[in-house]
């Protein structure tokens, strides 16, 4: 068994420290067979006289390395007999260096023995703490959004204009990350100006409406902002492409409207999920699916009222193979939703069937999902309204 998690990780871990881990594995898997010869040897026919220490190294290091597997698949496992079978091997390979231990082993150089065996604890030890402890909480540079809006330009005829806007994702950190979806979108106000100052009780109910950031419109004492209505929306970036270390993704979207428009003013949104690389494998997105066109979404999203959405689905891989042998399958759905008054993206991870949602927390420190994010970023319509 730790022979086969040990060779998947050694192939196919997506960090360093999941491959170094699969080697330790791979080695102690090996030992542990040499163990079991000697073991047979100390305890039947005593032609090697060393038999019985390499047998006692080898148990020791397979309970140490037992008791951590069985550690991590208490903890993240979700089949029962893979904790079971782990904490019988666990129990077994200590019995066995104990018993091994009783029968008065002769040891060559016991000081020797005893750093190699210090030396082992501390490598296996060490190796599950940075993997499972310190990998976790190191510090990250997520990737940064950067949106820069054009000169307004009047189109041919005159009846309408176009405002360029260009889009920026720059990843200066040292993980790749994995493109779950983007979005862009604009947003279009109408301002009026109060003929007086407005009241503390406006202000109030203005600020009442930033709990939908969707709404966020400033206090002011004599602009009076209407709800935004969505005028342009799209995905910038291709579902499912990478953005490698110190990559950079640029695109140029033009949002038109009629030149004799009721609005004042445009905001734009730009923003993307994505998941890193080294902490989870995304496979590749099937054909997306249509809420209009009746596809099955969660309870939850049924509530939703006013709002359409485009869905992709994929299996999502755990960065090692303990848990992704131990555990059931995860998989990605995403959601890109737009209505009149917004555009939002959510991406839940589950079990297959109605599995229950994992938690903000494990979506984004188990499976590295990351939320970037620019806007909101004005411009005034009046300059190019009043062009003639």
């Amino acid at each position: 068994m730790l022979a086969w998690f040990g060779y998947e990780d050694f192939v196919g871990a997506l960090t360093f420290a999941g491959r170094l881990t699969g080697a330790v594995l791979m080695a102690v898997a090996f030992t542990t067979l040499l163990g079991a010869i000697a073991a047979a040897d100390h305890w039947l026919s005593h032609k090697y006289e060393y038999s019985g220490v390499i047998a006692l190294i080898a148990s020791f290091a397979a309970s140490l390395t037992n008791l951590l597997v069985a550690a991590e698949i208490l903890k993240n496992g979700d089949y029962w007999y893979f904790k079971a079978l782990f904490i019988v091997l666990t129990v077994g390979s200590a019995w066995a260096a104990f018993a091994v231990f009783r029968t008065s082993v002769l040891i060559p150089a016991p000081k020797r023995v005893a750093a190699t065996v210090i030396v082992t604890t501390v490598i296996a030890v060490a190796n599950f703490g940075y993997q499972n402890l310190y990998q976790p909480s190191q510090h990250e540079t997520t990737p940064v959004v950067k949106l820069a809006v054009g000169k307004s330009m009047q189109n041919r005829g005159g009846k309408s204009f176009s405002v360029p806007v260009d889009i920026e994702i720059e990843n200066r950190g040292d993980a790749a990350f994995y493109v779950l979806g983007t979005e862009f979108h604009a947003m279009a106000e109408t301002v009026q100006l109060s003929r007086k100052d407005r009241s503390r009780r406006d202000w109030e109910a203005d600020s009442e409406k930033w709990r939908d950031f969707r709404a966020f419109n400033p206090v002011s004492r004599r602009e009076i902002h209407q709800p935004g209505q969505l005028v342009s929306a799209q995905p910038w970036m291709p579902v499912g492409r990478w953005i490698y270390a110190r990559d950079k993704f640029s695109a140029r979207v033009v949002v038109q409207l009629p030149k004799k428009t009721r609005y004042d003013q445009l905001t734009f949104y730009a923003g993307a999920h994505l998941t890193r690389k080294d902490l989870s494998s995304v496979v590749r997105f099937g054909p997306p699916a249509f809420t209009w066109k009746n596809a099955q979404v969660p309870t939850w999203m049924k509530k939703q009222k006013g709002f359409d959405s485009v869905i992709y689905k994929s299996e999502i891989r755990e960065n090692n193979s303990i848990d992704a042998r131990t555990r059931k399958p995860r998989y990605v759905t995403v959601y890109w939703q737009f209505g009149p008054h917004g555009v939002n993206i959510i991406e839940t991870i589950n079990t297959a069937g109605p599995g229950k949602d994992e938690s903000q927390e494990v979506v984004e420190n188990r499976y590295g999902v990351r939320q970037v994010y620019t806007g909101p970023v004005e411009t005034t319509l009046w300059d190019i309204k009043n062009q003639r």
